[in-house]
């Protein structure tokens, strides 16, 4: 089974995101990162961009598959890990830590009541193996 920290939450496109007030980070899930295999690239917004939820704010590429990634809430691009550009594989590597994709200032705290909790993520990723 995939790791899934109980502090984020989750959406079905395997983004995760952390909240921290009005600010959180995003990046992609433990299960998507493996099923992606080793990610070498990855294409990532400008910092002040606006990006509502559920947009395509990126993308990463592996040795297997392109994968756009979806904004999990609406919010202004306020950081974007620019150690991905030479170091892609920090997604593979780490991806709840220095695999991180975004930061953002949210736009809507209201967003997050769509998003999967931990528990519920887990039966997401069960129904689908099924």
């Amino acid at each position: 089974m995939s790791e899934i920290p109980k502090d984020n939450l989750y959406t079905r496109d395997h983004e995760w995101i952390r909240i921290e007030g009005d600010k959180a980070e995003i990046g992609i899930t433990d299960h998507a990162q493996k099923a992606l295999g080793d990610i070498v690239f990855a294409e990532l917004p400008e910092i002040e961009d606006e990006i509502d939820a559920g947009d395509e704010f990126g993308s990463v590429e592996s040795v297997k598959a392109v994968s756009s990634l979806f904004m999990p809430v609406s919010g202004r691009i306020i950081a974007v890990n620019t150690e991905l550009k030479d170091s892609p594989e920090l997604i593979n590597e780490e991806c709840y830590d220095d695999g991180w994709v975004v930061r953002i200032e949210l736009s809507n705290p209201d967003d997050s009541a769509e998003l999967l909790s931990p528990a519920d993520y887990e039966e997401f990723l069960l129904d689908d193996e099924a």
